[in-house]
């Protein structure tokens, strides 16, 4: 299905799937039942979701007893971030120290 990447920019690509990411951000541990309550979703298109979500290792599940609790894990979207996104504030942040440099010694001068 392409690459671990490919299967992370697909799953966020999905308004459904971000809004269920949201879900589990601000609590997670939550069942497929409560995944479901609050989305004009059926259960069986949430667990479809669920599906990608969980292929694309943005959500972890832990059976409890006869629950399967849904956690989201934030590492293939911090991956993202530092690949596509960090690495432009990098130039930024160096230019700004740079700058913070040049000035300080204007002022000593």
């Amino acid at each position: 299905m392409g690459t671990d990447e490919d299967r992370v920019f697909k799953a966020l690509a999905d308004n459904s799937r971000r809004k269920l990411l949201d879900r589990l951000r601000k609590k997670g541990g939550l069942t497929l039942g409560e995944l479901c309550e609050k989305h004009d979703m059926s259960r069986q298109a949430v667990t479809k979701h669920l599906v990608l979500l969980e292929a694309a290792n943005l959500v972890v599940t832990v059976k409890q007893g006869r629950e399967k609790l849904h956690y989201l894990n934030p590492i293939p979207i911090n991956e993202i971030y530092m690949r596509w996104i960090g690495k432009f504030e990098q130039g930024r942040i160096q230019a700004l120290h740079n700058l913070k440099q040049a000035l300080e010694e204007n002022n000593h001068d």
